[in-house]
């Protein structure tokens, strides 16, 4: 069975661990992207939760635990950029894309990144892999 749905704070957290790999609760907390004050007690009972939901596991390490994502980045990303375009972009990648470069930073090498991935999704819908 799939794990649930994240929920936008539950991305945060599996977006870090995606990110920075396996981490405390307390190395958590200095590394969620919105910059919330958070309890210690606050995130640790979040990640029991993800846990539970299958979005998580852990490992004992001594007297602390080591946290780790259980599902996939791309089986959680796929499905929810898919929904957001949909839901927010009327199905629109280029919508999207066109918010993305008029809101946001995006650098020389990630424009050359987005550039390569755009030449290798047109090879692939030719059939040029």
């Amino acid at each position: 069975m799939p794990p649930e749905k994240p929920s936008e704070f539950e991305m945060q957290i599996l977006g870090t661990l995606w990110k920075h790999g396996p981490l405390t609760v307390r190395e958590m907390l200095g590394l969620l992207p919105d910059g919330k004050k958070r309890a210690y007690t606050s995130v640790l009972s979040v990640m029991q939760v993800m846990e539970k939901k299958g979005l998580l596991g852990r490992t004992r390490e001594g007297l602390t635990d080591r946290w780790r994502p259980a599902v996939e980045e791309a089986k959680i990303l796929g499905p929810f950029m898919k929904n957001l375009i949909a839901r927010v972009f009327g199905g629109s990648a280029r919508n999207a894309l066109q918010c993305l470069f008029e809101e946001g930073e995006v650098d020389r090498a990630e424009i050359a990144e987005i550039r390569r991935l755009l030449d290798a999704h047109e090879k692939k819908q030719d059939g040029r892999e």
